[in-house]
């Protein structure tokens, strides 16, 4: 299985997904079978439009979009988010 992460260099809520994945990859051993594709929007800007989210970090499998980071989320919530999310994915396999 593998995720779509779009980001942006610089941007404080992609590192600190980056962070929190480790995270949790650390934490749920299953999650680290997860593959991840991390595109850059700026440098990809075609194949970012091809999708539709509005914030980074944003993951997708395939085309359905699995998260959208918030500036309003604490970091504790966009860990319990992200963990939803490979949760849901590791119950898909």
């Amino acid at each position: 299985m593998k995720l779509t992460e779009f980001i942006l260099p610089g941007c404080p809520y992609c590192r600190q997904a980056a962070e929190l994945l480790e995270e949790l990859r650390a934490e749920e051993s299953a999650f680290r079978e997860i593959e991840i594709e991390i595109v850059d929007e700026s440098a990809e800007s075609a194949l970012a439009d091809r999708y539709d989210y509005y914030r980074v970090p944003s993951f997708f499998l395939g085309e359905e979009k699995l998260y959208e980071a918030s500036p309003l989320w604490s970091r504790a919530e966009a860990k319990e988010r992200l963990r939803a999310m490979f949760r849901s994915l590791a119950a898909r396999a």
